[in-house]
């Protein structure tokens, strides 16, 4: 229902189970017996209540002519896995490194947001032959610069056995609960979460066991402070954050561009937006990528 035209299902085995991604397998974009192309683009989403691949999904598509198009639904999101258990900061950075190896034979192209985006660039840092460039939608670890979410009132209530079952069921996994999600954390302006967007969310939350990574994350759990890594980046890197990104606002990711700018090449505040630019304004996002890959490469080069 949510996977665009063109594209198929398929998986991989990582050390915490099957992860289920999206490439394009059929016309306008695939055709049989036609090399494969030469240039990967990797979509990674964020997390949040019914977080998946769907999140860019109205991206990658204008991509597929020209690159090799992965979109996967990481461990505990979306159709893959959802083990049982409490999530790890590091089991994500090693499920993404990972994931590139089984599914990638060159470097790739890493588009990613959110503490995705964090994971990806200490993923990065320990194995920067995987990676060509990075483009990164408010990459942040939530606990940047002394402020750590970890800390916060909503992180601590969800720490509390069994009533945070009962809000996850009751708050997020369902449809007014999605859309009130993403109307005030997600997204600028409400009316831009029309009832597609909400509905896919809603199929991911509504998983079985898909409450522990959320857990996790909402928890506060997976959190750290990338400014203790970021300088370490060497890939080739463009950031994009949204002025109106509740999670994290526009001068965090300011300040940790400024920390580092051999690797974090080019900057860039997005107006009008949130924390997901990508559902919020796609085709725009869609421009400013185009404009970044070149100049990555070039740079790189």
């Amino acid at each position: 229902m949510f996977i665009p035209l063109g594209f198929g299902e398929r998986s991989v085995n990582t050390f915490l189970g099957e992860m289920v991604y999206y490439t394009a397998v059929d016309e306008p974009w695939h055709k049989n017996g036609e090399e494969e192309k030469e240039n990967t683009l990797v979509f990674l989403h964020a997390f949040g209540g019914g977080s998946s691949a769907y999140e860019w999904s109205k991206v990658y598509p204008a991509f597929a002519a020209d690159y090799r198009i992965i979109a996967p639904d990481l461990i505990g999101w979306g159709r893959s896995n959802h083990p049982a258990r409490h999530y790890q900061t590091e089991e994500y950075i090693k499920i993404i490194q990972e994931f590139i190896e089984k599914t990638c034979p060159n470097p790739v192209t890493v588009i990613a947001s959110g503490l995705t985006a964090a994971f990806t660039i200490r993923a990065a840092i320990d194995r920067p032959e995987l990676f060509k460039s990075l483009i990164l939608v408010t990459p942040a670890g939530l606990a940047e610069f002394g402020t750590d979410y970890s800390q916060s009132i909503s992180a601590k209530v969800v720490k509390i056995p069994v009533l945070n079952q009962v809000l996850y069921n009751t708050g997020v996994a369902t449809s007014l609960g999605v859309r009130s999600y993403l109307e005030q954390r997600q997204f600028a302006r409400s009316e831009r979460v029309y009832p597609e967007i909400v509905d896919a969310y809603l199929e991911s939350a509504q998983q079985p066991n898909a409450e522990y990574a959320a857990l996790s994350f909402v928890s506060g759990d997976l959190s750290f402070d990338l400014s203790e890594y970021i300088s370490q980046l060497t890939t080739p890197t463009a950031i994009i954050w949204g002025r109106e990104s509740e999670f994290t606002g526009p001068e965090i990711g300011r300040r940790l561009a400024q920390m580092n700018p051999q690797a974090v090449r080019f900057f860039y505040y997005l107006d009008d937006v949130g924390f997901t630019p990508q559902l919020e304004l796609p085709s725009v996002t869609i421009g400013i990528i185009r404009k970044f890959l070149p100049l990555l490469n070039a740079e790189q080069s």
